[in-house]
């Protein structure tokens, strides 16, 4: 237990700094790649994997690994270039994303760097949508692509938005119409999918595809004569994202007297455990894994019967 705090002591360290780790690595070639480190289990050499009928393409197998049996997904063929040469010296990436655990198959494993999310840029645009990037920045003069690793999965297993019915309380919703809610989420998956949950609510969408926009934003609305935290019923954020992190945004509007009071919920593929240390931190209201439609909208009515109350 000791060792789990002070790791979760280490990470939050970074958090509301607008700081991260970036594990790097190659897929075959010479170009650099990256995830968050956050999202980082263990790194271990390719083990022996076992096959499986009628799998996705882009699963190479599953392998048996810490007591349970995890799928396997060659990352080069799920972004579309090569699959990766089992026969020359392969890593595993053992990562944990909405709850699941999965193992990435790669090339050569780089190292691990600290960097500032403000390094961090978005796609250069005009790249189109169907990239698997979720930003770039550069170490040492080269450039390192960030993998959108959501993109990856929901195309793997695809992600159900649609909202149980017996969540949904139809007097409450039949007050939805005129709400508005703000979604900040750098990766295009995310974005939709959460705006499709909120569609299935009747609440209007807002969005921005990384915190500096997002605060933009707001600011804008406030410096217009807005009253922001009275106009969104809430703003939900991505975690990690390019030129401003999650995090910072939360402690950016905390600090802003405007904006202060905005309901703010964390939204993100990142491990529970650590995400709730770090909620606590930087004074986010709620949090919530990814992808999970029914929850999201338990935490969108809630937050609804909360203003009906205090009217």
């Amino acid at each position: 237990m000791a060792g789990m705090l002070d790791a979760v002591d280490q990470r939050t360290q970074l958090v509301g700094e607008n700081r991260l780790e970036l594990l790097m690595f190659r897929l075959g070639g010479m170009q650099l790649f990256a995830i968050n480190v956050f999202k980082v289990q263990e790194v271990v050499q390719l083990p022996r994997l076992n096959l499986m009928p009628h799998r996705h393409p882009s699963v190479a197998g599953v392998t048996h690994f810490r007591g349970r049996t995890i799928p396997v997904i060659d990352l080069s063929e799920s972004i579309g270039l090569r699959p990766i040469d089992k026969d020359k010296p392969c890593n595993l990436i053992v990562t944990e994303y909405n709850n699941t655990v999965q193992g990435f198959m790669v090339g050569e494993v780089d190292r691990i760097i600290n960097m500032n999310w403000s390094d961090i840029l978005p796609p250069p645009d005009g790249t189109g949508r169907q990239h698997y990037l979720t930003a770039i920045t550069r170490v040492n003069d080269r450039l390192v692509e960030i993998i959108d690793v959501e993109k990856v999965l929901a195309e793997i297993s695809p992600y159900d938005t649609r909202v149980s019915d017996h969540i949904i309380d139809k007097d409450l919703l039949s007050m939805a119409k005129g709400l508005e809610v703000l979604v900040v989420d750098d990766s295009s998956v995310g974005l939709a999918q959460c705006k499709s949950t909120l569609d299935h609510l009747g609440i209007s969408v807002h969005s921005a595809t990384d915190g500096k926009r997002g605060l933009d934003l707001l600011k804008k609305w406030a410096a217009e004569g807005e009253d922001v935290p009275n106009k969104l019923l809430m703003l939900i954020t991505d975690a990690e994202m390019p030129e401003m992190d999650g995090y910072r945004l939360t402690r950016e509007i905390r600090e802003d007297p405007r904006l202060k009071d905005l309901y703010i919920v964390l939204h993100t593929s990142l491990s529970g455990s650590f995400n709730k240390a770090m909620v606590q931190k930087v004074g986010c209201d709620d949090f919530l894994s990814k992808f999970q439609p029914d929850k999201l909208a338990t935490i969108i009515q809630d937050r609804m019967r909360a203003v009906v109350e205090s009217e």
